[in-house]
């Protein structure tokens, strides 16, 4: 059976995968290398398929040109509404990091299902736990809107403003070593402090060994606190999932 399909309606289905393809390679939790890259082309074009009308209508022209640069503006700009995404999420496992690095974890290096790289213990812990509760919140489904609504902000014929990615990206770094330093700052604060009373300690008694009590009791404090902070992860990751959404719709103009 033979389709009769337009060729603007090809184009603008294929312009609007190869934004959407590039995107769920970068934004989490799409990118995760357990979703095999056929899965994620056949999305890409589902997901652009609702939009084919919309689209059609904000062709560049016909031109082969016109065509190309099109076609390499939108993963572009698809990439670049990832990495910003990306960036506010990888805060969390920033602070993770912090903890293995303060707590005496980085010795521990663990293998991540998500990323399937190597990672430290509580980095993938908080990894693992902020994809769970974004997905449980539903709040894939706040970063998916507002990735669509770039077609809408931003499309298909129109140009992608290098200065304002700039400013967001520079905004976008900033947020990120702040929250991290938010989620993990008052635990690093915790083990700072018991690494000065060990300090103290082994300068008021040598005889004891301080330094070598500590990392037991460094690691029993790393464990306590973070099962008390964890209750505060769902109010966390909402707040990025919101951060993500509004830098995505900043930077598109919306």
């Amino acid at each position: 059976m033979n389709l009769d399909v337009p060729i603007a309606d090809l184009l603008a289905i294929m312009l609007g995968a190869a934004r959407t393809g590039a995107w769920l390679m970068i934004c989490p939790p799409f990118n995760s290398r357990l979703i095999p890259s056929t899965v994620k082309a056949l999305l890409s074009v589902g997901l652009t398929l609702p939009l084919a009308p919309y689209l059609r209508g904000t062709l560049p022209s016909l031109e082969t040109s016109d065509i190309i640069f099109s076609a390499a503006l939108q993963v572009f700009v698809g990439a670049s509404l990832g990495f910003i995404t990306a960036l506010l999420f990888a805060a969390l496992q920033a602070a993770g990091d912090l903890l293995d690095l303060f707590g005496g974890f980085t010795l521990a290096m663990g293998y991540d299902p998500l990323s399937q790289n190597q990672s430290s213990v509580f980095g993938k812990f908080y990894n693992l736990v902020a994809v769970t509760l974004l997905f449980v919140t539903e709040g894939h489904q706040m970063v998916l809107r507002g990735f669509l609504e770039s077609f809408k902000t931003v499309p298909l014929d129109a140009t992608f403003a290098l200065n304002t990615f700039s400013e967001v990206l520079l905004k976008g770094i900033g947020d990120m070593f702040v929250a991290a330093i938010q989620i993990a700052g008052p635990l690093v604060a915790v083990l700072f402090l018991t690494d000065v009373a060990f300090g103290l300690l082994n300068r008021v008694a040598p005889a004891l060994n301080a330094f070598q009590l500590g990392f037991p009791a460094k690691i029993f404090l790393v464990l306590l606190l973070s099962g008390l902070a964890i209750t505060a992860l769902p109010g966390v990751v909402g707040k990025l999932v919101e951060r993500a959404v509004s830098a995505v719709l900043q930077l598109t103009g919306g």
